[in-house]
């Protein structure tokens, strides 16, 4: 697998994602289920080394104790994935990003950006110190640095008022977050007019992009949003996906071909 420069890092141009392994399928609650009941420690321990194998080198996951688990987990199993920390924050507790900030620069998380819904809310609420924060909090501790969000207008924003690696940006944008950062499970959309607003900024922005959601949680058709992933990706850029191996035991190499068939 190919990789590209972020910041110091060296990543492989397809990843895998988290949000399987912490059972946020943007689906429904059962399907969600599904998720935590399959991935046990060991068999995420077991799709991360399935992922090295077949030629990926990083994985995107959330800051949470279950995820910090699996980290030391996965290290002393021998995997060398590098980590790119997703921060979040406790649902009643708007500044414990900062915790979970230096939490995973603490455990050598090898990059960290701050969680899409916390961008959206930051954005839309005029919290810009909170963005200066935690980008020098980054900075200081050494790791890649960069932000994700779902709204075109808050990655706009970014690129015109921070130095940051990487941003991530989301396909979609399945629930308003400007009135509070935590995930929503239900009632989520998946339209592609946003789709293609997030892809002409994305076309906008000179630091490596990080694209995700690009099958919509899987919530759309597989081999097309692939098609539509392949016209977007800049030759610098990287994607992040999610795979459900109790679907498929195969995933991880079927998306790989995929990839390599409409990406290169």
């Amino acid at each position: 697998m190919q990789t590209v420069p972020i910041g110091k890092a060296r990543v492989s141009r397809l990843c895998i994602g988290g949000n399987p392994f912490s059972g946020f399928s943007h689906q429904n609650p059962a399907r969600s289920k599904d998720m935590t009941a399959y991935y046990t420690p060991e068999k995420i321990v077991d799709a991360l080394r399935l992922a090295e194998e077949a030629g990926l080198n990083t994985c995107f996951m959330r800051t949470d104790d279950h995820i910090f688990g699996i980290v030391r987990k996965y290290r002393e199993a021998g995997v060398t994935l590098q980590w790119f920390a997703q921060v979040s924050q406790e649902k009643n507790d708007p500044d414990s990003w900062r915790k979970w900030l230096n939490g995973a620069i603490a455990l050598g998380a090898t990059g960290t950006y701050i969680h899409g819904g916390i961008v959206d809310f930051w954005y839309a609420n005029g919290q810009f110190d909170n963005f200066r924060e935690a980008l020098d909090t980054m900075r200081e501790g050494g790791v890649v640095a960069g932000f994700a969000g779902h709204k075109p207008q808050a990655h706009e924003w970014i690129r015109d008022n921070l130095q940051v690696d990487f941003q991530m940006c989301s396909y979609y944008n399945p629930t308003d977050r400007s009135k509070h950062a935590a995930h929503i499970e239900t009632g989520e959309k998946w339209e592609d007019e946003d789709r293609q607003r997030m892809i002409a900024t994305i076309q906008t922005i000179k630091t490596p992009v990080v694209h995700y959601k690009v099958l919509a949680a899987g919530n759309k058709p597989i081999e097309p949003s692939f098609e539509v992933l392949g016209k977007a990706m800049r030759p610098g850029d990287v994607t992040n996906i999610g795979m459900f191996l109790g679907d498929d035991p195969d995933m991880i190499t079927k998306n790989i071909a995929l990839f390599e068939k409409y990406v290169g």
